[in-house]
């Protein structure tokens, strides 16, 4: 039996001569944890005593009736030795973060196939090689990635796909499906809504863009500066780019009318053909700031309550309709100051008050999540 030990467990060895007392180490997984047994006189395992480090005692937490049994019913030391190892993978593997190691075939088959691929695509692998970045580019020039995370049964067991789009990724995948058919499967994603960035991009190139701050290629709205305190909202569909988008003019209310009236009387006018941007200068009647006319700060007025422009990622969207006054407030700064005015009333999610600044009446609908 100690040949067998010593073959099996090379760092545990017997401290006396009638090797009752056996002390040293167990590996598993790559990890050596401490350990001492100490057997009665005739070597029974029913009654022998389990030493272990805190490492070992806090993997076992929950294995220790599992580990009790194995010393009933052990024959010999040896024995016990390989139950206890198999019971201290399993509670490895259990642990966050473990990482078991694939066959070979699975790092080999993946290496190929990246090869096939091109190496020029790979933007990211992982230590684990689990998790794969691969780079795209559509025929308008459009740099986009798409995110692979493999399962252990891989290629059997479908991998994971993500991608920053503004419509769920489509991918179809079988047994014998590559991650040059995943390639090809995300270009032809992205190309289809190639004309929806095109889009995007004019806008973003030709106006001030209010919000988003950062925008993602997931992200459709764009809030567009069409003067002091004054933005149109528009939301473009990823299918149908150059249609009309959903529209909603922000600003003062004197302000706002006349374009929306201008917006409702020439909606007709919206030509497919021409660009969403030229469209929208058509049917609104106005020129939009762009970067080569004005400066970004002329559309960046702090709210009159916290004197900041960004709130979180709110920035400020309720104004005075005062003429005079058209102070602009973050809507959740305006709600918490009308809420705190003994004079204000509420009806349903209306706050009515005064302006902070000109006291004539101002609104606020309720925030959401404030009751």
């Amino acid at each position: 039996m100690n040949c067998l030990l010593m073959r099996e467990s090379p760092l545990i060895i017997a401290l006396n001569k009638e090797k009752t007392v056996y002390d040293g180490f167990i590996t598993v997984m790559e990890k050596d944890l401490r350990i001492r047994i100490s057997l009665p006189p005739d070597r029974q395992m029913k009654q022998a005593k389990l030493h272990c480090c805190w490492q070992m005692k806090r993997l076992l937490h929950g294995y220790q009736h599992i580990v009790k049994q194995r010393l009933q019913h052990s024959t010999n030391l040896m024995a016990f030795i390989l139950e206890l190892k198999t019971v201290l993978e399993v509670a490895l593997k259990s642990q966050p973060g473990c990482q078991s190691f694939s066959p070979p075939q699975y790092y080999s088959q993946l290496i190929t196939e990246i090869e096939i691929l091109g190496w020029d695509k790979l933007l990211f692998i992982d230590a684990e090689f689990r998790t794969l970045k691969l780079k795209a580019e559509d025929t308008a020039g459009h740099q986009h990635a798409i995110t692979v995370k493999l399962k252990s049964k891989y290629p059997t067991e479908a991998p994971e796909f993500s991608a920053d789009l503004p419509v769920p990724l489509v991918i179809t995948w079988t047994s014998q499906s590559t991650l040059a058919n995943v390639h090809s499967q995300f270009l032809l994603n992205v190309e289809a809504l190639s004309e929806f960035w095109s889009v995007l991009d004019e806008i973003d190139e030709q106006t001030w863009v209010l919000e988003p701050e950062k925008p993602t290629k997931a992200d459709s709205m764009r809030r567009i500066a069409i003067g002091n305190n004054v933005s149109i909202k528009v939301q473009i569909d990823p299918r149908h780019p150059k249609m009309l988008p959903e529209c909603c003019l922000l600003g003062a209310e004197h302000v706002v009318t006349p374009l929306r009236n201008k917006l409702n009387a020439n909606m007709h006018l919206w030509n497919p053909d021409c660009s969403v941007l030229q469209n929208m200068t058509d049917v609104l009647e106005i020129e939009f700031p762009s970067p080569a006319t004005h400066e970004k700060s002329s559309f960046s007025v702090e709210c009159g309550i916290c004197y900041s422009y960004r709130l979180e990622s709110a920035i400020p969207d309720q104004v005075c309709n005062d003429p005079r006054c058209g102070q602009p407030f973050h809507q959740a700064c305006l709600y918490e100051w009308l809420r705190g005015l003994p004079t204000s009333r509420q009806s349903f999610n209306i706050v009515f008050g005064e302006c902070p600044y000109c006291s004539k009446p101002i609104t606020v609908k309720m925030v959401t999540g404030n009751a």
